[in-house]
């Protein structure tokens, strides 16, 4: 009997342990196994079953990819390097967008300021102030500090405001500007109504070095002058770049010192080009919304190069201050100007003896021509360099020089600029006919060629 009951109590002990090893291999397949959603239902509402797909597509997403990212975030990667970051297609046919467009969209925000601190730091060291004494307030000069009432209706040049600690000297310093060193030999330009009339000019160095001028020459009609100095070392001059290829819009930086605050810089873009002024006979000036205040006369306008475009000259305003209109000279007529008066002491400039209108749409529908086809020859001088070279009244100039015309003043620039007896190809449309011609320039004062 005791038997019995023994083997019963093994057995069911053995029943036992096969039983608990039975349900721990179970319960670690089910751990080892991934965990799959449940099936809902199939009366399961629309709603549930959406929550249940969206659950398993999240829990999909987390899976880790070879590199540490989740597939969304690589799926997000990809994306934006194909649409740019703004979900839309990146276009990348150099048709539908320039490569300028492109350059700037990655340049980022700070790209500008980079820009704009770069450029400053290159010219900045080939900006000068100038110190002019004698002067006895004339036309074009400066005009007293006390006086602050302005014509509405006149566009004042840029005159002193406020004056520096100027160097000792026994003359009553008269006037104050900015000068652009163009040349490591001395040569600087400047404004021709911050030096007119003076006796001594002193001109100083970004390091704040002093040194009198020895050579003084301006030309009233374009408002340019130049300064030669005579210094030991040699100077740091600044970058020329290309007044004619700048745009509406492009960004500029006006260095000078206005208020006595030496080489400072401001921006702005180009507003304007080919600006007429009353007070300078042969203007053809730049507009710029960079702020120009009194001392800076004869300053810098830069690109974004730090090479320099323009020299300020004047501003519109009311107050006598800046409003938000400037003007500078176009460096590429500056720049000839000041040469023309550093190696002639005076302006030699060209000309075929023409008056000339350009076709604007009034003017074109009275002669029956199309509008800006070219500069309409209005008259002749008699006995001209133009009326021996065969043009006439009412011939319409479409090239000079080998060059498309623009306008009434980038054609006259063109004439001035040449070489006096120079001999020049011109073509005119004369009745609807191309006429070619050649013309032998002669001076402005005297347009027959005789002198």
């Amino acid at each position: 009997m005791l038997f019995s009951r023994i083997l019963i109590a093994l057995v069911f002990s053995g029943l036992t342990t096969m039983m608990v090893t039975a349900c721990l291999a179970d319960d670690a397949e089910s751990k080892a196994a991934p965990s799959q959603p449940e099936p809902k239902p199939l009366d399961a509402t629309p709603l549930e079953q959406a929550d249940s797909q969206q659950t398993s597509a999240q829990q999909a997403s987390g899976e880790q990819v070879a590199d540490g990212q989740t597939a969304a975030e690589q799926d997000a990667e990809t994306e934006n390097a194909a649409t740019g970051g703004d979900g839309k297609p990146a276009e990348t046919d150099p048709e539908v967008v320039s490569s300028e467009v492109l350059a700037a969209l990655q340049a980022g925000p700070r790209a500008l300021s980079l820009a704009f601190r770069m450029a400053a730091k290159r010219a900045t060291p080939s900006v000068v102030v100038l110190y002019a004494y004698g002067q006895d307030g004339g036309p074009g000069g400066p005009s007293d500090p006390d006086e602050t009432e302005t014509p509405e209706d006149e566009l004042p040049l840029l005159e002193r405001a406020e004056i520096p600690t100027p160097p000792p000297a026994e003359e009553k310093l008269t006037g104050l500007g900015s000068g652009v060193i163009v040349s490591e030999d001395g040569l600087i330009i400047t404004n021709n109504h911050v030096i007119t009339g003076a006796t001594r000019v002193v001109v100083q160095l970004p390091d704040e070095t002093r040194v009198d001028a020895e050579v003084v020459r301006g030309d009233p009609d374009s408002d340019v002058a130049m300064v030669r100095v005579n210094f030991s070392e040699k100077l740091d001059p600044i970058a020329i770049g290309d007044s004619d290829k700048l745009e509406i819009g492009d960004w500029v930086l006006a260095i000078g010192s206005p208020f006595k605050l030496e080489a400072t810089v401001s921006a702005g873009i180009i507003s304007g080009k080919n600006r007429r002024l009353d007070r300078i006979r042969r203007s053809s000036m730049l507009q710029t919304d960079a702020a120009i205040n009194p001392g800076n006369s004869g300053g810098a306008l830069i690109d974004l190069d730090g090479k320099v475009v323009g020299i300020s000259t004047a501003i519109a305003t009311r107050s006598g201050f800046y409003q938000g209109v400037g003007f500078a000279i176009p460096i590429n007529q500056a720049r000839w100007i000041a040469d023309e008066l550093d190696r002639h002491a005076k302006v030699r400039r060209a000309a075929i003896g023409t008056t000339l209108v350009e076709l604007k749409p009034r003017i074109a529908k009275q002669f029956n021509l199309e509008p800006y086809s070219g500069i309409l020859v209005y008259q002749i001088i008699k006995g001209s360099v133009a009326e021996q070279a065969g043009i006439q009244p009412q011939d319409v100039i479409v090239e000079f020089a080998g060059e498309q015309v623009r306008d009434s003043i980038g054609l006259q620039e063109a004439i001035e600029r040449k070489p006096i007896g120079s001999k020049q190809p011109i073509v005119v449309r004369r009745q609807g006919k191309r006429v070619e011609l050649t013309v032998e320039l002669a001076t402005v004062d005297d347009p027959t060629g005789q002198d």
